[in-house]
């Protein structure tokens, strides 16, 4: 295979103001493809590094999800139990409805929101919910516990009727608090003992060690206009303290492309057996084939579309997600040609606020990650086009 164009691409990035891009490629597990180019810091002019840290924000979220399919097979929930079984503070919630004239009213939400709802945010939970947020981060300066969090959100009225809706938000932050409640771990100890060792993923964690200060690539925000880069942004998180009890299940994770590869191809080989009905993985097979991260079936049903038609309306209100659904966490690729999209049904993945994303093709055995740290990312315009630069190579 001949990844020329995947390079040619990721070189003119920079042209419309990437600072610097990282991208892993996989086949079947083994390694055919990694490139870097551009600058970790561009007032330093430091080129990234193979071992660059990133933060990875919202892919964040698939590791959420995993961890809690694991709990999911242990029998200690049902996808469709009520929230409120596990976490109290989430009975006899309250949805709120805009009158005509403005005026917000709350009422008795009429269902349960269910574990399921958590998973394909569709909880009525979203992003917009900060009174009671706002109030404890002032309290406690930011650095709050995942109960402090959940007992917090649970205060806010929801924004719709819990299932009948899709809207981006905090729904994974409460699933993380529901792992801590069910494993009796904090986050960062299921995620230390269930994935991160098992799978070597020794450069992802919640607080970045101080030793490994120096590999963070800066976080820049970008004027269009301008054509101007300024590093952080005083109204996004660019890094999370090590004195900060808060250990996102939304967004909190920095990692690399490296260590994050080690997790995509650990769900690429859950659909690798000896069965012939399931995709052939070859004979070279990383170390990530050792540790059985999810059975198959469970798998099939984290990348399978949760959403009904209004529902899927609304998630694909973002161009890029055109032709996909949504699953337990992840976009899923259910329709090729309403995305103009190359690759096979099934195939998911996730990406992050700052440009970091990752797919998964278990047709074709490919799993990719991208990295790069600047918003806004224009997932929209790079995401589908080295999409299709990476489908043109195989």
């Amino acid at each position: 295979m001949d990844f020329q164009r995947v390079t040619k691409f990721l070189e003119s990035l920079q042209s419309i103001g990437i600072p610097g891009a990282d991208l892993a490629v996989y086949i079947k597990g083994e390694k055919v493809y990694r490139h870097q180019t551009g600058f970790s810091n561009l007032k330093t002019r430091t080129p990234i590094a193979p071992d660059a840290l990133y933060r990875i924000y919202s892919m964040t979220k698939v590791v959420t999800c995993v961890a809690a399919m694991r709990i999911y097979v242990e029998g200690l929930f049902l996808l469709n139990d009520p929230v409120s079984d596990y976490l109290p503070e989430f009975k006899d919630m309250e949805v709120r409805h805009i009158k005509e004239n403005g005026e917000v009213l709350t009422v008795p939400a009429k269902k349960p929101i269910r574990v399921v709802d958590l998973f394909t945010m569709t909880s009525g939970l979203t992003y917009n919910q900060t009174p009671n947020l706002e109030e404890l981060s002032e309290k406690t300066g930011g650095s709050y516990t995942l109960k402090e969090f959940s007992k917090a959100i649970s205060k806010d009225s929801l924004f719709f009727e819990p299932g009948e809706h899709w809207h981006y938000g905090l729904s994974h932050d409460v699933l993380g608090y529901l792992i801590e409640v069910l494993s009796g771990k904090t986050l960062g100890e299921y995620f230390n003992e269930n994935i991160f060792v098992p799978l070597g993923m020794t450069d992802t964690f919640f607080r970045l060690p101080k030793e490994k200060e120096h590999r963070l690539v800066s976080f820049y925000t970008y004027d269009e206009q301008s054509k101007t880069h300024t590093k952080g942004d005083p109204t996004l998180p660019i890094r999370f303290d090590l004195d900060n009890k808060y250990e996102s299940p939304g967004a909190g994770l920095i990692s690399t492309v490296d260590d994050y590869a080690r997790f995509t191809n650990a769900l690429y080989f859950c659909f690798c057996n000896s069965d012939t009905n399931t995709v052939n993985c070859g004979i070279d097979r990383s170390s990530s084939c050792d540790y059985h991260l999810l059975s198959k079936p469970t798998a099939d049903l984290m990348r399978t579309n949760h959403l009904g038609e209004v529902q899927l309306r609304e998630y694909n209100n973002w161009n890029h997600t055109k032709g996909y659904g949504y699953g337990l966490g992840v976009r899923t690729m259910v329709n090729k040609t309403t995305g103009g999209i190359s690759s096979s049904i099934g195939e998911f993945g996730w990406a992050g606020l700052a440009g970091t994303y990752m797919s998964i093709d278990p047709a074709v055995g490919l799993t990719y990650v991208y990295a790069q740290q600047l918003y806004p990312s224009y997932e929209e315009y790079i995401a589908p086009r080295l999409r299709n630069v990476i489908y043109g190579c195989l």
